[in-house]
């Protein structure tokens, strides 16, 4: 079992004992005694006592984590496992570039990652991947179908927001900034937590423009208007009238609940009381004006030379700006962002959509390394960035990858990774994976251990109050840590 060094301290020797609302319990706490003592009962305590203990127990090493979701596909052999001796309908037209660590080799389009390459694993071998194009795999490390008939499994934000999150936080534990496919398909969604661990999910057409297709705008529009969640105090509404407004929804909160209790007020009850935190603090709102940030660091994130031409529906050269807006967000309390950058579908024309996102990637993950660093926050940031699936080896008639969900690439620093370093490897053609295979849900379980908790012991209860850890076949990923 991978327990964290915050988590191990927090469970410490078999004779300390747990505080557990009133009670106490002897002994270690660990997922079989706690599943053992839900079934058959330990000391009077309930299997809401045990969740409660299990929480406590997963530990909190005070890091954020940023979600980066490279939207529709990243082609594995265009970006970090390069293949310059394949075919010529393999290899492609980017020729590799060394990097800062001797060995280690990236796109030419990636000379920002390949100056900071010390500071990042590079992953080659996910594997594992379901498929499906939105980013719900990578949000959470399951697929889809996962406990479906009690609402599915939920984002990694939304478990950090039921472990983590208060209702009086300034903050919310979890921002959602995706765009693309991953807002449309509600890929950071509460699952089986309910609403009331829902992410908040800003709007911000009017700062990155990202054009859906036909059919994503329909399945947005389905969504509902209240898709999007407003951070910022509706005009003429005070500080003041906003109390006298929560006043007021307290003296329903008897009646409410003598009517239903059926989840659904909760989740409005803790939403009422955490918006109110963070509407009033201005935290968040004041996270998403870039303007606050000064020239020299607004300059860091700009993408280097000309803008290629733009994919209709890629994200345009000021999505640099993303990593800004995350790198914010964390500084202002929130504990989990996702975001996203679009287009990685390139199913025609791969080589042009990879010369306009390629080095919009390379310029926001270079200006977010070096702005953590000098802020002193990469060790308390861990970044992940990736896809739902890899590309295609062969070219095809179209100039493009098509998908490949055999081999997923990976990026990861800050928070205790150990960058400078590659993980796993692939056949001649970044087919298949020939060695260092690790899963979604190993993904995922490092995440978990390197934020302080145990993704084998730290517990969530779905709605029959059967208990499930973070990761059901994930383990920790020991070379990165």
């Amino acid at each position: 079992m991978e327990i964290g060094a915050e988590a191990a301290r927090g469970r410490a020797s078999a004779g300390r004992r747990l505080p557990v609302g009133n009670r106490a319990m002897s002994g270690p706490c660990t997922r079989r005694s706690l599943i053992r003592a839900g079934v058959t009962g330990l000391a009077g305590l309930t299997l809401a006592d045990m969740l409660r203990a299990a929480d406590r127990a997963g530990g909190d090493a005070g890091r954020s984590l940023i979600h980066v979701h490279l939207d529709g596909g990243p082609p594995q052999m265009d970006t970090i496992d390069m293949k310059p001796d394949a075919p010529a309908e393999v290899r492609g037209e980017f020729a590799p570039i060394s990097t800062a660590v001797p060995g280690i080799q990236v796109c030419e389009l990636l000379p920002g990652i390949a100056a900071v390459a010390d500071r990042i694993a590079f992953v080659r071998s996910v594997v594992g991947s379901t498929g499906q194009h939105d980013a719900f795999q990578c949000q959470s490390g399951f697929d889809a179908a996962s406990l479906r008939s009690l609402g599915g499994w939920p984002a990694m934000g939304c478990v950090l927001s039921r472990l983590w999150g208060r209702p009086g936080d300034h903050a919310p534990t979890f921002v959602d900034c995706m765009q693309g496919r991953g807002l449309a398909r509600n890929s950071a969604r509460p699952g089986f937590l309910g609403a009331a661990h829902a992410p908040f999910r800003p709007d911000l057409g009017g700062m990155f423009e990202r054009k859906l297709e036909e059919g994503m705008q329909r399945e947005l529009a389905a969504r509902g208007t209240g898709y999007s969640t407003s951070l910022s105090l509706a005009p003429g509404l005070s500080v003041r009238r906003l109390g006298e407004r929560r006043t007021l929804l307290e003296s329903l909160d008897t009646w409410k609940r003598s009517v239903a209790d059926d989840g659904g007020v909760a989740a409005i009850d803790r939403f009422n009381e955490q918006a109110v935190g963070i509407l009033t603090s201005g935290r968040v709102a004041e996270a998403l004006d870039l303007s606050r940030e000064s020239p020299a660091v607004l300059d860091r994130y700009a993408l280097r030379g000309p803008a290629a031409a733009r994919g209709e529906t890629s994200d345009g050269p000021e999505a640099t700006r993303k990593f800004l807006l995350a790198r914010r967000l964390v500084e202002a309390g929130v504990r989990c962002v996702s975001l996203s950058l679009s287009d990685f579908d390139t199913h025609d024309a791969n080589f042009p959509r990879m010369r306009q996102l390629l080095p919009i990637l390379d310029a926001g993950l270079h200006g977010l390394v070096r702005d953590l660093e000098e802020r002193g926050l990469l060790e308390r940031v861990v970044v992940v960035v990736w896809g739902e699936f890899g590309r295609t080896p062969r070219i095809n008639g179209r100039g493009g990858r098509d998908h490949w969900p055999a081999v997923t690439p990976a990026m990861l620093f800050g928070g205790g990774i150990r960058g400078g370093q590659v993980l796993g490897s692939t056949d001649r053609w970044a087919g298949e994976v020939t060695g260092g295979a690790v899963s979604f849900q190993d993904v995922c379980a490092t995440l978990y251990h390197l934020l302080g908790l145990d993704p084998a012991a730290s517990l969530l209860a779905d709605p029959s109050g059967r208990p499930h850890p973070l990761v059901e076949t994930g383990r920790v990923i020991r070379p990165l840590v």
